[in-house]
């Protein structure tokens, strides 16, 4: 039995951090472990210009624990009034990474997204033109589609008449979570690859409703049925390099989760690597880890690979997380995997 392995240091292709006091209560659980992630712009307001990228770039480093080494990797949240030109400085600048795109409605903080994709088409062939990534909130919003079909429903009738219409654009389909999402990527020729969240690899939609309501397990998109899941394993441990990992770690305070309508998030940053080392152990696969985690996101992104390395230990013992961490905002449940972790870094 392997009980340790080395791999580069990993990076996180999508990550909340949120602002204030809450930022400052999770930052440090991403840097201990990750050297770089792409950060999402739903705050509120929203980032939608590179100035504000800009500001909220200096609030991060300014939130992080002294002598960690970290890099966020700044967005921007696509509106139907989004600018090309502010686009383009940014992305020549080096400071926008990517450009994401939120359904309006879809999720957290998504309700000032795209509502009619026309809209912001001279944003996307700009983006096509100069190489820029648009990440995607892969799900439809209409009321009439079913919740567990909104991302098939949005490739058929939204990804692939946009990939058709601007073959050169790159794309990035956010936290997959079905195997439609999973073939579709696969059968791309270029231009698109997918990250997989930590939770989404272990949780299916039981966890979320077996033996009451579970809020903690409640994320979106939502977790789907057990074949999905099974999918998604598959080309996390495959070693493909159109798949890398992307945590979706979302925190909220505890009374936004437990409430009449909870908010949609799980917070992974803590104990990711120790449930991914598991996963990968399970599926015979902890060759590929650093796959996922480590080399292909910075392939995609055309970014180097980590220098720095981890140290991943197999411990007798199970390793010990906090059920909770305390912010200035309030307490954040941490996600529970519902088996003991025995992997830890060293």
């Amino acid at each position: 039995m392997t009980t340790e392995i080395t791999i580069r240091r990993p990076d996180d292709w999508h990550l909340h951090l949120r602002d204030g006091a809450m930022l400052e209560g999770v930052i440090g659980d991403t840097s201990r472990h990750f050297a770089r992630a792409i950060i999402m712009p739903n705050l509120v307001p929203p980032v939608v210009t590179t100035a504000d990228a800009a500001a909220y770039r200096d609030r991060i480093l300014a939130a992080l624990p002294k002598g960690d080494r970290f890099e966020p990797l700044m967005t921007l949240y696509l509106t139907e009034h989004t600018d090309p030109d502010d686009v383009e400085a940014g992305y020549t600048s080096g400071l926008i990474r990517a450009v994401k795109l939120y359904p309006a409605g879809a999720t957290t903080n998504s309700h000032g997204g795209v509502r009619d994709i026309e809209k912001a088409m001279p944003v996307l062939e700009r983006m096509a033109k100069i190489g820029l990534t648009l990440c995607v909130h892969g799900e439809v919003t209409s009321p009439e589609v079913d919740i567990f079909d909104r991302e098939a429903v949005f490739i058929e009738t939204v990804l692939d008449p946009l990939r058709k219409r601007l073959p050169e654009l790159r794309v990035t389909m956010e936290h997959v979570t079905t195997r439609n999402g999973v073939d579709y990527i696969k059968a791309a020729k270029d231009n698109l690859a997918g990250s997989i969240t930590t939770h989404h690899l272990i949780i299916n939609r039981n966890a979320i409703l077996v033996g009451g309501i579970k809020p903690h397990y409640y994320c979106l998109p939502v977790a789907k049925r057990e074949e999905h899941r099974l999918a998604l394993r598959a080309a996390a441990t495959s070693g493909d390099r159109r798949f890398f990992l992307g945590t979706d770690s979302a925190p909220h305070v505890d009374p936004l989760k437990e409430c009449a309508c909870g908010c949609a998030g799980v917070y992974s940053s803590i104990n990711t690597m120790s449930c991914l080392a598991h996963v990968f152990e399970q599926d015979g696969a902890l060759d590929r880890l650093e796959a996922f985690a480590s080399l292909n996101g910075p392939a995609w992104y055309g970014l180097p690979v980590n220098e720095e390395t981890i140290r991943l230990v197999r411990r007798e013992e199970a390793v010990s997380f906090p059920a909770k961490i305390e912010t200035g905002a309030g307490p954040v449940t941490v996600f529970d995997p519902m088996f003991p972790l025995h992997w830890d870094v060293a």
